[in-house]
């Protein structure tokens, strides 16, 4: 509202505006919230609950512990405006063994588990400082770091905190902001503070030089690293890349009949309850022979148990457990933090490499140490001014103790030391603050040994400050100490190059199977079938290919999208249900659906197919099945060509790969838009015949259509009218003419009068006979 109670309305522009306020977050998030200030390591919530738990509540290593609701009270009530969940989750993690290498928060009560059990409510928990936490604020007293108002003025808070270890290297952290995130692992606090030295003793060290030190990330719930140190020496030097992190594990007898594998440790951020669940869901589904049981008998240690069988290999079995859950997962390194500007208070989000971290800890660390030691000499030299001031009274005590007992007040008592004893007024003042008796002649021995003392101190800081060799010593011997004091062995084995083979035949049962892939693309695996048509499926829906084999064959779907998806039979779902439908195993998209569908593996058999009728060997021009009996053995699994052919009346010769593929599939076919594949099938003849929705008939030579070596549109095979779709399209020999098929399971024996040539209409040859096309609808005419 402007004066006057008059509106006063502003045009912005809609995208200015929307950018400016989106910035303005997104640099709130970056720098006040999800990244970490390389210096102490901290983003900001942990440094103010650091803060207010020591400066505050006085909840320090060795006093009593308060509710973790009075700390999110005070952090929120005074520095920290934000939800107090947020803020106990903070609390919570720092307090969790598993979580930091280092916990910084020590907790009584239930703060949480590797299983991922939530932590009791604030008011049911309390906490108060660790021992280590102390190093990270023990300076915050002696004017050592930059203090600001908080969120609404009323008091002051530190920037950073004036670190005495290396908490970002040593505890590492995890942040998402936006456009950007961080993922700092831990380290083992003795090889980063060996690091830091060396660097302190030779600032020319590469990365290369600092890897010797610090050997590998070190992991709070141990585990091996499989990374070589070439591959570690990468990350570290170009501040991101993969750890590949997995359990330990030990084989014990479980007896006569059983062994067991008794996992001692998950990876790191991993939930064991989810993983004792993994293993049990891989047991269950009898895609782990070998394994026949798995429990959970963790106390305090890991400990999870897998029974399996006497004669099976542990290698092996831990080898597939490894590729299949979350035993062996990558933690992807991501060192990203903020660093000081010019600007205090303002930090620059960077990717940073090993030795940046190190050397800006150290000029940090330095700068701390600078300024408590020029903090301590201002204090020093105060007090060497009092002490002098008190020398100069104790000659003429009497007469001092006079002109105060003949004063009227306290200034003119000032005053009158002031001018007798040519002292200031700070003397003074200290020396009517001073009882009698500490002027006596034994108290001012003790005045004068403490005025050496503090003379001594004075003189050897000044010495520190003046050369940056021995103030560079102090730093190092500082670090040395806390690292006599908190230092442990490494958790996480360094393990190069021990990865498992992973052999997946291995895990397969052998034993004979029925795949049963129905229209609607439900799909199941069963023992066998006597009769197909009796095999359960859902309402509306009916089995389209009914394929048998051995659990060592693969699956191949062929999508009317062009693209092939192959799996092992073995991971097809066994059930004597309806199954389970494709999309939920593969990468299905919209409007995509199967168009044939084959085994492939070492043993293929061409004559499976239920029935002895000749016209079974004939070729259909639609693959709509009579019964799902005669669709059963795909043949041509091993064709050389194969014929694809789009809705469109585009085609050509392929030879699709049919090796196993992503749940993404390969593709071997691509389409125009509105256009799909109609048909992929082998192809083993001299001649190619194609029928239309409009019942028109094509017949041509095969030799016409090229083979593409990649996936392709193809050429025309046949031209359509207006409006009008292919349906079928089938390679044979010429004296073998192609069977059509009706809805109604009518069938017509099409006859080749005269053979034409491709990209010609063809001619209307299924008078009052109306064919199917692939899904079984019938044509127009």
């Amino acid at each position: 509202m402007a004066s006057g109670g008059t509106e006063r309305i502003t045009t912005v522009d809609l995208r200015s505006a929307a950018e400016d306020r989106y910035l303005a977050y997104a640099l709130s998030v970056i720098t006040s919230r999800a990244l970490p200030d390389v210096r102490d390591g901290l983003k900001p919530v942990q440094r103010r609950i650091l803060y207010a738990m020591y400066q505050n509540l006085r909840l320090t290593a060795g006093g009593r512990s308060r509710k973790s609701a009075a700390v999110v009270g005070e952090v929120l009530g005074k520095y920290h405006p934000h939800g107090d969940l947020a803020a106990y989750e903070a609390m919570v993690r720092m307090a969790q063994p598993f979580a930091l290498r280092y916990p910084l928060v020590h907790g009584e009560g239930n703060f949480g588990s590797l299983d991922g059990d939530s932590p009791a409510a604030m008011r049911y928990t309390e906490a108060r400082l660790t021992a280590i936490a102390e190093e990270l604020l023990r300076d915050i007293r002696h004017d050592t770091v930059e203090f600001r108002d908080n969120y609404d003025a009323t008091l002051r808070e530190p920037i950073v905190l004036p670190a005495a270890l290396p908490q970002l290297l040593m505890n590492g952290s995890t942040g998402i902001a936006v456009g950007m995130a961080t993922n700092i692992p831990p380290h083992n606090l003795r090889e980063v503070i060996d690091a830091l030295t060396a660097l302190i003793d030779a600032p020319d060290l590469e990365v290369k030089d600092l890897c010797k030190f610090i050997k590998g990330p070190d992991f709070p719930t141990g585990g091996e690293i499989l990374n070589s140190r070439q591959e570690i020496r990468h990350i570290y030097e170009t501040g991101q890349g993969p750890i590949r992190l997995r359990s330990e594990y030990v084989v014990e007898s479980g007896g006569r009949r059983n062994k067991q594998l008794v996992i001692t440790s998950v990876p790191y951020a991993t939930n064991k309850a989810s993983i004792v669940e993994e293993i049990a869901g891989h047991i269950v589904a009898r895609r782990l022979p070998q394994a026949t049981d798995v429990r959970d008998e963790s106390t305090d240690v890991v400990r999870v148990v897998v029974e399996i069988k006497q004669d099976s290999s542990p290698e092996a079995v831990m080898a597939y457990l490894f590729k299949h859950t979350s035993l062996q997962v990558n933690f992807n390194v991501n060192l990203t933090a903020l660093v000081p500007t010019g600007t205090t208070g303002v930090g620059q989000p960077a990717r940073l490499n090993l030795k940046d971290l190190c050397r800006h800890f150290l000029d940090f660390r330095r700068n701390v140490v600078t300024r408590r030691l020029e903090h301590e000499l201002r204090e020093l030299r105060e007090r060497l001014h009092i002490l002098e001031g008190f020398l100069k009274l104790f000659g003429g005590l009497d007469r001092a103790i006079k002109i105060i007992r003949e004063s009227a007040s306290r200034t003119e008592a000032q005053e009158g030391l002031m001018r007798a004893f040519k002292l200031d007024d700070v003397q003074a003042d200290a020396i009517l603050e001073t009882r009698l008796y500490q002027l006596a002649r034994l108290e001012i021995e003790k005045i004068r040994t403490e005025q050496r003392e503090k003379q001594k101190r004075a003189t050897e800081i000044e010495r520190l400050l003046k050369s940056q060799k021995a103030l560079w010593n102090l730093v190092a011997s500082e670090l040395q100490e806390l690292a006599k004091k908190y230092g442990d062995a490494r958790r996480s084995v360094l393990k190069s190059g021990a990865e498992l083979v992973y052999d997946a035949e291995a895990y397969v049962v052998h034993e004979d199977a029925t795949v049963v892939v129905t229209r609607d693309g439900w799909m199941k695996r069963v023992g066998e079938i006597k009769d197909p048509s009796s095999t359960r499926v859902r309402e509306g829906d009916q089995a389209r290919w009914v394929l048998r084999g051995n659990t060592r064959d693969s699956l191949a779907l062929l999508s009317n999208f062009g693209v092939a998806y192959v799996m092992k039979v073995n991971a097809v779902p066994a059930t004597t249900g309806y199954g389970e439908p494709v999309q939920s195993l593969l990468n299905f998209k919209d409007g995509e659906r199967i168009i044939n569908s084959l085994l492939v593996g070492p043993r293929r058999v061409a004559d499976e197919t239920a029935g002895d009728d000749d016209r079974e060997a004939q070729p259909q021009l639609s693959f709509m099945a009579r019964s799902a009996s005669d669709s059963e053995a795909p043949a041509g699994a091993t064709a050389r060509h194969w014929l694809v052919a789009t809705a469109g009346g585009m085609g050509f010769f392929c030879q699709p790969d049919l090796s196993e593929t992503t749940r993404s599939g390969r593709r071997f076919a691509r389409t125009r838009e509105g256009d799909e594949v109609l048909v992929c099938a082998p192809a083993e003849g001299d001649t190619i015949t194609a029928a239309t929705q409009e019942s028109k008939v094509l017949s041509f030579p095969a030799e016409e259509l090229p083979e593409l070596a990649g996936a392709g549109r193809g050429v025309i095979l046949m031209r359509l009218d207006a409006g009008d779709r292919l349906i079928g399209a089938v390679c044979h020999q010429r004296e073998r003419p192609p069977i059509a098929i009706a809805a109604d399971g009518a069938e017509r024996r099409l006859q080749l009068t005269e053979t034409a040539h491709r990209a010609q209409k063809g001619r209307k040859a299924l008078k009052r006979f109306k064919p199917v096309d692939l899904m079984g609808r019938p044509s127009r005419s």
